[in-house]
């Protein structure tokens, strides 16, 4: 077998465990109400990164649908924080890419670009370093959860606004009730975006 075959056979395998797992992953995902403010339910993926098997499956599959996404290669992982550090390194790896935080404003030590946006509970800013990104580099971002779609926009407009070639995003998780993929589309300007879990 040759090692574009064997490489084939590996995605197929992980995205036949991963579609069984689905229902396995979700169930270690924390539906928290009211938080961070009323009417507001937070998705806690920590029990998930809490468990090593459960974790290991997660960056397996994100790994494959990341490699699913048209347009060919990865040179970034651009991860929001915070969750999308802690999945977005070990996706680096995978993906034999490397790793830009997009992280809170002042956080930074160096010189930044900003890019300040709405979510449902109010406004934030998130910032990367401005030579995080060389011209032309392919970025993938990830996050944890697509909601409203808010951050994932922010997060794209960054990566434009850095010089990168927007890859796609990817998240863990997507709740399909609150139609962010629609409202972050403006901002993809026809790059990919999926999701490794859904729920209504």
């Amino acid at each position: 077998m040759s090692s574009s075959e064997h490489r084939a056979t590996h995605r197929a395998h992980h995205r036949a465990t991963t579609d069984d797992d689905a229902a396995g992953l979700l169930s270690l995902l924390r539906a928290v109400p009211d938080h961070p403010a009323p009417g507001i339910t937070f998705w806690d993926i920590t029990p998930l990164l809490g468990d090593a098997g459960a974790l290991a499956r997660a960056t397996e599959a994100l790994a494959v649908a990341a490699q699913a996404l048209p347009g060919g290669r990865v040179d970034l992982v651009a991860g929001v924080e915070a969750r999308g550090f802690v999945l977005g390194a070990p996706l680096a790896l995978a993906l034999g890419a490397g790793f830009v935080p997009l992280r809170k404003a002042g956080k930074l030590p160096w010189r930044t670009v900003r890019q300040d946006y709405s979510l449902e509970y109010g406004k934030a800013s998130i910032e990367a370093h401005e030579d995080a990104v060389p011209a032309g580099a392919r970025v993938l971002v990830i996050d944890d959860v697509l909601a409203t779609g808010g951050t994932a926009a922010a997060a794209c407009a960054l990566v434009n606004r850095l010089g990168g070639e927007l890859a796609g995003v990817v998240f863990l998780l997507e709740l399909l009730s609150l139609q962010g993929r629609a409202a972050l589309a403006p901002a993809l300007a026809g790059a990919p975006v999926t999701s490794v879990l859904q729920t209504p």
